[in-house]
């Protein structure tokens, strides 16, 4: 009685079934030894290499560090060239030294933050 109450019922012939799948899809233990080395060993080949690309790429990144200090260099003197000549000066300071004392006097005027003096007209 019980067997036919067990074959009526759809959970438990789902169980079997589920049973016999995994009965089916059980891997063979003679190749499992020598399966789990070989993923061992080809997961160690791809670190290795791995760690190998990555200190080149360093490498190269340390490398190119000088040419792009240069460059950025060259690209900062630039914007402050064109930063003194839209204020009106000059990016060489040694241009006002053959420059007559009126000029001269006009160019030192320039007022730094919290250097404020007032002045009179008269001198």
């Amino acid at each position: 009685m019980t067997d036919n109450r067990q074959n009526d019922n759809a959970a438990w012939r789902a169980a079997q079934q589920w049973r016999e799948r995994i009965h089916q899809t059980r891997p063979r233990q003679g190749a499992g030894g020598l399966r789990l080395l070989a993923t061992w060993l080809l997961f160690g080949v791809m670190l290795i290499i791995g760690t190998l690309l990555g200190l080149f790429f360093v490498v190269i990144g340390w490398a190119m560090l000088p040419f792009l200090r240069h460059r950025m260099k060259k690209r900062a003197e630039q914007v402050r060239a064109s930063r003194a000549q839209y204020a009106g000066g000059s990016a060489d300071p040694d241009i006002g030294a053959h420059e007559s004392d009126a000029n001269a006097a006009k160019r030192s005027q320039h007022v730094l933050d919290g250097e404020y003096e007032v002045r009179s007209k008269e001198s």
